[in-house]
This record gives structure tokens, sequence and C-alpha cells, in this order.
């Protein structure tokens, strides 16, 4: 998504839902879901709660759209990555070990935003859980899909392994455990690639 580091000279040349999406990442990422309310919305947006609800019927489904954003947002970095390397599936999956380990040191003090979101959305029948689930479960295929191009020996390991790795990485950056995460998450994914 869009960095809101210049929001305010943007607000108003939004349209009204792109404002409150705008408004809603920004206070999701700083502040947590459940920590911000419909009317917090609505003031960084410039709007009203009507507007808001004439959008999203419920603040569970703006949640789920906003996060519906953020998951086309990462199957574009799959589909930029196999542009980039066309027919070369190691590249491939380094290209997306690349692009977590280049997103790391401007990751949101609170972390990945599907880690968070989970975590404070217990209930599994939550839209944006499922939104979540669907989102995790459709990379895993495409990351297995690319282990077996590269021709590795158990691609479902391989890409439960890189899975594993790419997420780990974005807790260890947020709670700063371990030093140098994105150029050790990409020395690591090249060993799984045997490179």
């Amino acid at each position: 998504m869009t960095s809101t580091a210049s929001r305010p000279g943007r607000v108003a040349k939004l349209p009204p839902r792109e404002r409150i999406l705008d408004a809603a990442e920004e206070l999701f990422q700083s502040e947590g879901i459940r920590r911000v309310g419909v009317q917090a919305i609505a003031e960084k947006a410039e709007t009203t709660k009507a507007a808001i609800y004439r959008h999203f019927e419920t603040k569970d489904a703006l949640v789920a759209e906003w996060l519906r954003i953020l998951a086309a947002d990462y199957r574009a970095a799959f589909d930029r990555v196999e542009a980039d390397h066309p027919g070369r599936p190691r590249e491939q999956i380094l290209g997306l070990a690349r692009f977590i380990a280049e997103g790391l040191p401007t990751l949101s003090h609170r972390g990945c935003p599907f880690i968070n979101s989970l975590a404070e959305l217990p209930d599994r029948s939550h839209p944006a859980r499922r939104v979540i689930e669907e989102h995790k479960a459709g990379q895993t295929r495409r990351l297995v899909g690319m282990c077996a191009e590269a021709g590795l020996s158990d691609p479902g390991q391989a890409a439960a392994q890189i899975t594993f790795l790419l997420e780990g990485a974005q807790v260890s950056s947020q709670n700063g455990s371990i030093d140098r995460v994105g150029e050790r998450l990409t020395r690591i994914v090249e060993g799984i690639l045997g490179q």
C-alpha cells in the first residue's frame, strides 16, 4: 500500500472510500485493530461515521477490505519476481526473499499486519481472518509451485521452510532480537535453494 507519510496533503484529494481506507491503514498499523474505533477513522479521514458505514457495512468489513488490499500488494510482489525472472524459479524465490529483506527496515514498529491481525482476531469466523488465511494459502501454493519448478526434491517442505523464514524475519526485525535480519534471510534462502 502507498506510504501515508504525505497523508495530510493528500487527504482532500482522495475520494471518500480511499480516504477511509488510507486512514484505517495508518491507524490499524500504528495502534492495532481493536484499539481503533470508527470515530477515530472518520476523524483521520476527514469524514463522518455515516460515510464510513455507507462504504463499509461494519468495521469488520473495513478491516477485511484493508487486508485484501495488502494481500493484493503481496500477490503483485509474486507477479513482479516472476516477470523479472521468467523461467528462473530459483531467482524468483530469491526475489521474494529480497522483497521481504528490503522491506524490513521500513517495517512498522508493530510488525507484519497479517501476523498482528491474526493475534487481534482470534475468532476464526471473522471475515478479516478468512482473508488472511486465504491469502496465506495462496502464497503457499505459489511458493510450492516455484519450488517444484526449481527442481527441489521436496517442494512442500522447501516452501514451508522459506515461509517460516520470511515470516520469522519480519518478527525478528520487529523485536530487534537478531541483527542483519535481511542479510541472514537471503543467505539462508540461498542455502535452501542450494546456491
